[in-house]
Order: structure tokens, then C-alpha cells, then sequence
């Protein structure tokens, strides 16, 4: 997989745009093409993807482009957020000069309250004359999509003759099905809208729905990939890339969640079935004092033992492998082995700990499923961050 410079704009037929005015701004993209998208499983779900999805039915899974804003949710606004939210879409629909069902809307901040309109179109003139795809634009939309993020998040990849490009913004609020993000993501290959949904949810499945940072679930998750039909191209290979432009993304949120001073991979192998693995990993990964001993540097490994009893998961305690290793670190240091307590080891193990990548592995020793999630520690500015969000 050979990474590129220039975001979502390396790929053929994608401008792209932002701009962004203290909490609030607005991010454009332009790329016409099959299209299809994931959507949070929370039942309070935000106005902009509910006309996104009826959008993509109408318009027989096919986007012209996205508008996205940032500072305001506009999530629980009932009737009006639907009408915001058409509004918007046909904002840059009339840019483009297509039909308003071809545009998917974004939103993300603070749910609760109504887009101030006026507000939200200064921002779409100020950013519709800097629509382009040089180097720095994939960035400027990545960018006008931030709230507590503190770095742009944006990746693209050439493999076997494509591209596959994505952008996305997630800090806190994050639990699978899915985070609280927007993900943006574009390809040159040439694929169906079918096929397109079906890759897109098997990656959504591997990387964006085992990512935690604090075991909330947000109003307003959606990941909506375009493709615009360059390149032919082989469908397994194009799953690798998708998948590999996903997990990447997700790392980027891990390690940038709220307060975090950690990356921490979870990696569960040896369970019965997948649904375990991912289970244990996740519960694991969502644990407030596994993250809390993370922060401070503490191998406490009972808590992650704790942690995967109470998963639900089969579990034989006398059959647990438990290590943890760190990114530019040779070697692991095992703390558990076949169900026993590894002696003298826990001054090495603080030193790992103190890497600001890790990877946490936990062999249950009862099948050959495995499963991966991605997640951080859980420090005092995550309190700090999350007091103040509204003021």
C-alpha cells in the first residue's frame, strides 16, 4: 500500500474546500460518482442524515457532492433541522448545478440547537469560490470539520493502479456503531453502488466500529464514500485499500481523542467465534480504569482481566495470555501465561507503558477468532475538555 500526499484531492475528479470561523465552519467537496454511507445506530439521530439517506435512495445511490458544517449539530431540532439540513444541501446544489436530492449534508457540534443560517451562509460564500484539488484543500475541508479535534486528519493511498482517499474529524464522544465522526471518503475506482455499500460496511465493521475513546455514542456519525468511476480495478484489492484507509483513520482519531496522551491497540486472538473477540476487545477498550491505568503508566493488568470476564465473552482463566508491547520496541512482555502470573516483570512493563503507542495482546486460548480495536487512555483534560464544551 503506497501512501500519497494530497487527502481526498489525489483523487481524480474530487475538489475540495473549507473554511472555518472560530467553533463554527464549512467544508465543500465536489466529486460526482456512485455513492453509498453508514449512519449511527443512535435513535436520536441528527436531521443531516436522515436527508442524506433519503437522498441517496432518490438519487439511486449517486452524490454530486458534500457540504458539511461544524459547531452545530443540528441534532433533536425536529422539523426545522430537516428543513436546515435541505437548506444546506441545496446551498451546493445551485454551485454545482444539480438536483438537492444528489448532495449529502453533514453536521457536528452541539446537539440541540438550530443552525443560525446566516451565519452558515457567509461561510458557504466565503469557501464555494476556493472549490479546487491542489495538495492543501483536502486539508482546509478536514479542517472546517474540527471541534475538540486538535489535528487534521486526513489520508490517501495508490494501490494496484487507484486511489482511495478519505478525511475525517472525531475526538470525543466516540463508541463503535460507530464514533463521533464524519468521514468523508473518495476513490477513482470503478465500482458498483452495490458493491461500493457492501466494502464499505465490511471496513466501517473492522476499523470505525471498534474504535473507542469514551463510550459514548453520538447523534451524528456518518462515513459516505463516493467513487468516481476512473480506474478498473479488482474488488479484493480494492477492499484492502478501503479497509487499510479506514483502520488508518481510526488510529488517527484514537490518538487524538480528547485529553489523550496514548494510542492503545487492543488485540484479542484465541477466542471461540469473531463475536467474542470483538466483544472482549471492545469491552476492554471502553473501560474507564483500564484507560485511567494507561494514563498512568501503570501494568495493571488485573483490570483488563476484570474487564474481559464481565464481556459475556467464553472465557477459560486458566488458559489467558496476556502482553503488552510498545511502537518502536522490540519484543513483547508477557504479564500472564497459560492462566498464571508472570513474575518480576512489571518494572519492564512500566517502562512499555510509558511509550505513547501500544498494543495490548490478549490470547484467550479457546479458538482461532480474533479481533482489533483502537482506543486511548483516559487523562484529566478529557473532564477538562468535555466541562467546558458548550461555553
Amino acid at each position: 500500500m503506497k501512501r500519497i500526499e494530497g487527502g481526498i484531492c489525489a483523487v481524480d475528479g474530487v475538489r475540495a474546500c473549507g473554511v472555518k470561523r472560530g467553533k463554527y465552519g464549512v467544508a465543500l467537496i465536489a466529486a460526482r460518482g456512485a455513492a453509498t454511507g453508514v449512519f449511527t445506530t443512535n435513535k436520536i439521530r441528527a436531521a443531516p442524515l436522515d436527508v442524506t439517506a433519503e437522498n441517496l435512495k432518490v438519487s439511486e445511490a449517486w452524490l454530486e457532492g458534500v457540504i458539511a458544517n461544524s459547531g452545530c449539530a443540528n441534532a433533536y431540532t425536529g422539523p426545522r433541522g430537516a428543513e436546515d439540513a435541505r437548506w444546506m444541501a441545496g446551498l451546493l446544489a445551485k454551485t454545482l448545478g444539480v438536483g438537492a436530492e444528489k448532495i449529502g449534508i453533514a453536521s457536528t457540534g452541539v446537539i440541540g440547537r438550530y443552525l443560525d443560517r446566516d451565519l452558515m451562509a457567509e461561510l458557504f460564500n466565503e469557501a464555494k469560490a476556493r472549490l479546487r484539488s491542489d495538495s492543501e484543500a483536502s486539508g482546509e475541508a478536514a479542517r472546517a470539520i474540527m471541534t475538540t479535534d486538535t489535528k487534521v486528519k486526513e489520508i490517501a493511498v495508490e494501490h494496484a493502479g487507484f486511489r482511495v482517499a478519505g478525511i475525517t474529524k472525531g475526538s470525543g464522544m466516540i463508541e463503535p456503531n460507530m464514533a463521533t465522526m464524519l468521514a468523508f471518503l473518495y476513490t477513482d475506482a470503478k465500482i458498483s453502488s452495490e458493491a461500493l455499500c457492501d466494502c464499505l460496511t465490511e471496513a466501517v465493521d473492522e476499523s470505525f466500529n471498534m474504535l473507542i475513546v469514551d463510550g459514548d455514542t453520538s447523534t451524528n456519525d456518518m462515513v459516505l464514500i463516493t467513487a468516481t468511476g476512473k480506474v478498473d480495478c479488482d474488488l479484493d484489492q480494492f477492499k484492502e485499500a478501503l479497509n487499510y484507509v479506514c483502520i488508518e483513520l481510526a488510529k488517527m482519531m484514537a490518538k487524538d481523542g480528547e485529553g489523550a496522551t496514548k494510542l492503545v491497540e487492543m488485540l484479542v486472538s484465541g477466542a471461540r467465534n469473531q463475536d467474542d473477540a470483538r466483544q472482549v476487545a471492545k469491552t476492554i477498550m471502553r473501560s474507564s480504569l483500564v484507560k485511567t491505568a494507561i494514563f498512568g503508566n501503570d501494568p495493571n493488568w488485573g483490570r483488563i482481566v476484570a474487564a474481559a470476564g464481565r464481556s459475556g465473552a467464553d472465557l477459560d482463566p486458566e488458559k489467558i495470555a496476556l502482553s503488552i508491547s510498545a511502537a518502536g520496541r522490540k519484543g513483547e512482555v508477557f504479564l500472564v501465561k497459560d492462566g498464571r502470573i508472570v513474575e518480576g516483570v512489571l518494572e519492564e512493563a512500566e517502562e512499555v507503558m510509558r511509550s505513547e503507542e501500544l498494543l495490548i495482546s490478549l490470547d484467550l486460548g479457546l479458538g482461532d477468532a480474533s479481533a482489533r480495536a483502537f482506543g486511548c487512555d483516559l487523562s484529566y483534560d478529557y473532564v477538562r475538555i468535555n466541562a467546558e464544551y458548550t461555553s
